[in-house]
């Protein structure tokens, strides 16, 4: 007999879309549908993806397409569609091209799942997701972003080279703006159980931050023509993972405040508990005066964005 599995679509079959698509089958999560404008790719990408299900063996299956009405009835849509970002450009540079590209991709997949909870992933993050939430009128639970995901996964490496402990000994956890005006919070970040503030200097702390504020400018930098994908490919696997299990898992991801942490209207990434309906809750953490003003400042940034594009 054969088994069921949910139906996730990933709009957008670039590296981070098909990276995803794989990074899903290989966990036998759930049937993958690839959607992109541009004709063969998605198919292409999909074909060569069941070629490796011969050899991998998973269960789940993979189809490629130019056509929504293909998506329809997914459990979770993943929106990956858009311009990534060249050496020397910051994320907020994508705006005018990103936005065009949200605005349809949005209408088009509420229209086929209009049940579905939905990840946005292109860039710049926070403005792209608000964007999708005015858009679609989807229900605050059901829409959120994936950055914190990606950002603490960027922070866990960057105190794991630094004290030389291994990955899995490291809680970390970085917040706020998927940015420049991103937010780590080092008190919040053990080894072992241990705060890093306890186990690096201060310009030790200082550093580690640092390179996970620029985690993906330095990959940038260094591909010179693109940008992450594995990582960013990852992430959104976990959360997909987290939603379509009900675990009920605490992750840091770019969800809607309204009046958590005295912040209001506006996306950003926060522990929140992922389950079927989405977004369960957001997490308010013990936060010092210091850090709670760290991560209203950058939100406070993705305000000023919001405001001076007329999205607010």
């Amino acid at each position: 007999m054969t088994m069921s599995y949910p139906k996730v679509t990933i709009v957008g079959a670039g590296n981070v879309g098909a990276t995803c698509a794989l990074v899903l089958l290989e966990k036998n999560l759930c049937d993958v549908c690839l959607v992109d404008i541009a004709e063969g790719l998605p198919q292409g990408k999909a074909l060569d993806l069941m070629h490796m299900r011969s050899i991998e063996q998973f269960g789940p299956t993979v189809t490629g397409t130019n056509d929504y009405a293909d998506t329809a009835d997914s459990d979770v849509v993943v929106i990956t569609a858009g311009v990534p970002r060249k050496p020397g450009m910051t994320r907020e540079d994508l705006v005018g091209v990103n936005s065009g590209i949200m605005k349809s991709v949005i209408s088009e997949a509420v229209k086929a799942s209009p049940n579905a909870i939905f990840i946005c992933v292109t860039n710049p993050l926070d403005i792209m997701v608000y964007l999708a939430y005015k858009e679609s009128g989807l229900p605050k639970n059901r829409l959120m972003g994936m950055g914190g995901v990606l950002d603490s996964a960027r922070f866990t490496y960057a105190i794991s080279e630094k004290t030389g402990a291994p990955v899995d000994k490291i809680s970390a956890l970085a917040m706020g703006a998927h940015g420049k005006a991103m937010v780590c919070m080092p008190r919040l970040s053990t080894v072992d159980g241990t705060p890093i503030t306890e186990l690096l200097s201060e310009a030790d702390v200082r550093e580690v931050c640092d390179r996970t504020i620029g985690g993906g400018g330095e990959v940038v930098s260094l591909l010179k023509t693109g940008s992450a994908f594995y990582a960013p490919a990852a992430s959104i696997a976990r959360m997909v993972e987290a939603i379509l299990t009900d675990s009920d898992e605490v992750l840091s991801v770019c969800a809607y405040l309204d009046g958590e942490y005295g912040i209001e209207d506006v996306y950003t990434c926060v522990p929140a508990r992922l389950g079927r309906e989405g977004v369960r809750e957001v997490v308010e953490l013990p936060f010092n005066e210091q850090e709670l003003a760290a991560l209203r400042e950058s939100a406070d940034t993705t305000i000023t964005s919001l405001e001076s594009l007329e999205l607010r």
